[in-house]
């Protein structure tokens, strides 16, 4: 059955819940990419170091000498892996701002702060550490202090 042939509020409630589990995914993700490379995304200047800072040019030769290439090493040097996962987060972290954004302009603001508290909700019971998808939880508790907050 497609969120076509539902009724309107059926299609709406489902709409929310993959808006939810996209948004847990993205978040699992940038924690995890960001966890591999060391990197704290607890304040927006972390996080806009993240965007901005970890720009490093890509590797653009492999330096594998040609043994290694015959003895079945895969995925190319250190610093190329490294260059992919800094990209990645960087690209994550533009992507979930870029789905806020549009969440906020389709279904409003609480609406998108109840998503994120969902999807933050399940970060905690994933066992990800406050704020390691660089998510200040707390920023999405309604004004009257319920919500999704730690």
């Amino acid at each position: 059955m497609t969120s076509d042939s539902l009724p309107p509020d059926d299609a709406h409630l489902l709409l929310l819940e993959r808006n939810q589990a996209l948004l847990h995914d993205m978040n699992a993700r940038i924690a995890r990419l960001a966890i591999a490379l060391g990197v704290s995304l607890h304040n927006e200047q972390q996080i806009a170091d993240a965007i901005h800072g970890l720009q490093t040019p890509q590797v653009a030769l492999e330096r594998r000498s040609s043994g290694e290439r015959r003895s079945g090493a895969r995925g190319g040097t250190v610093e190329r892996r490294v260059s992919y996962i800094r990209e990645e987060l960087r690209g994550l972290l533009v992507l979930r701002y870029g789905a806020q954004t549009r969440l906020v302009a389709e279904i409003g603001l609480s609406a998108t702060r109840s998503l994120m508290a969902g999807a933050e909700a399940q970060l905690d019971r994933a066992g990800f550490a406050p704020g390691a998808d660089g998510v200040d939880r707390n920023g999405y508790q309604n004004t009257d202090g319920s919500g999704g907050g730690r």
